[in-house]
């Protein structure tokens, strides 16, 4: 793992989005440089030993992260222990095959939908939301974009008409079928799931092989999960809060 990674603090309140990009709500426009020099983000502890958690032939089980770090950070950042945990696993599995921090995880699960308790709701142990998080009708109307469902994606959101962003990250169930990943090694790939999630936008982020300890990379990869400026820089924003929290004191 590179040094830590983003670092300043949130300057604003920032707006919890419904759907993956805004759902094409602005303009798409190339994201601006993004100065990374310094310390760019800080590391999940890494496990003393990795041993698998079920039987030959069965789910291998989630990577254990360290409880006290947990607890410890998840004080100082107010982020959720099951969301953290999520975000820290991605990190510490490697899933993506890049070099994709926590904090840039946690900055995304809180633009999109506050780590899962947007409009009050709590994320359980389980990595789910109290109640489905699903975003508004993609049906051609006002800002978005139009999008039929289909057979397999009503499973996520019970539209039979028109696709929704569903889950904690805000998957279009699409792109969800390309990226879909078992995070927490419970043999299922659920977007609803924040361990799953998760893992599948560290993937995300990686694929278009950014390198994303640099600022121009970075943005990049940011940018490729949702084609607006104004998504970076919230992003950019939460994650170096989070980075500052996380070490300070």
């Amino acid at each position: 793992m590179t040094p830590a990674r983003l670092i300043v603090s949130l300057a604003a309140v920032l707006l919890a989005v419904s759907g993956l990009g805004y759902l094409a709500a602005h303009t798409i426009l190339a994201p601006d440089p993004i100065d990374l020099r310094g310390p760019q983000y800080v590391s999940a502890p890494v496990p003393a030993e990795q041993v698998p958690t079920a039987a030959p032939g069965q789910p291998v089980g989630a990577t254990q992260v360290d409880a006290g770090w947990l607890t410890r950070v998840s004080g100082r950042t107010g982020i959720p222990v099951p969301a953290l945990r999520a975000y820290a696993r991605a990190q510490l599995d490697g899933v993506g095959g890049c070099d994709v921090g926590w904090t840039t995880l946690a900055g995304i699960g809180w633009v999109e939908s506050h780590h899962g308790t947007i409009g009050g709701r709590t994320v359980g142990d389980d990595g789910r939301s109290s109640t489905p998080i699903i975003g508004p009708a993609l049906d051609g109307r006002g800002r978005f974009a139009a999008i039929p469902s289909t057979p397999d994606s009503v499973r996520w959101h019970g539209d039979r008409s028109w696709e929704h962003a569903v889950g904690p990250m805000q998957f279009i169930p699409s792109t969800w079928r390309t990226w879909a990943t078992d995070g927490d090694g419970d043999g299922t790939a659920d977007p609803h799931d924040l361990d799953d999630a998760a893992a599948a936008t560290a993937r995300y982020l990686c694929a278009g092989g950014y390198d994303l300890s640099s600022g121009t990379g970075w943005a990049a990869a940011i940018f490729s999960y949702n084609h607006a400026q104004a998504y970076v820089d919230e992003v950019y924003a939460a994650a170096t809060s989070y980075a500052a929290s996380a070490t300070a004191g």
